[in-house]
């Protein structure tokens, strides 16, 4: 039985929570999001690195070469801080910014081969905290699990957009 069920302490709140709470989805997916968003921070920046650095890097790798706007829209990062993310990312090599040549006033972005092996050991680090936030749950519940989430997020993402 898990701690939630069985009135023991609340792993990220100390003291035993009322049923009302514990017993809460909403604030379970709070609470667990709160940790795992915790634990990707600290992991990454041991390795100097933030959650928006992986963002950018495994954006261009999985899309390509990309102007500012389009990495914008594609990672959620407002352009402004788009803009310091890509200048880090630069002045350590994995990236390199360039004159778009069909359109002189903007910049194309495109990952280096030195970005390439950093989104890899990344890659490697993120999955190793995610194994450490997916601890209790077997392999087919965590499929089932990313499954949910995913469709929870989809569902919410497609209803803010209609409502916009």
């Amino acid at each position: 039985m898990n701690s939630s069920a069985s009135g023991m302490a609340d792993p990220l709140g100390g003291e035993a929570a009322p049923a009302r709470l514990r017993n809460l989805p909403t604030r379970l997916l709070a609470l667990t999001a709160l940790h795992s968003d915790r634990l990707v921070t600290e992991g990454l920046a041991g390795a100097d690195a933030r959650q928006w650095h992986y963002a950018v890097l495994a954006t261009l790798q999985e899309f390509g070469p990309a102007s500012q706007a389009e990495l914008s829209r594609r990672t959620r990062i407002y352009r402004s801080d788009l803009v310091t993310v890509i200048n880090e990312l630069a002045e350590r090599g994995f990236v390199e910014r360039a004159p778009d040549p069909a359109d002189r006033r903007r910049n194309v972005i495109t990952m280096t081969g030195q970005g390439r092996r950093r989104l890899h050991r990344l890659d490697e680090l993120l999955a190793a905290i995610g194994d450490d936030v997916l601890a209790p749950l077997s392999r087919e519940e965590r499929r089932q699990f990313t499954d949910l989430l995913t469709r929870l997020l989809d569902h919410h993402g497609r209803s803010r957009h209609r409502d916009a």
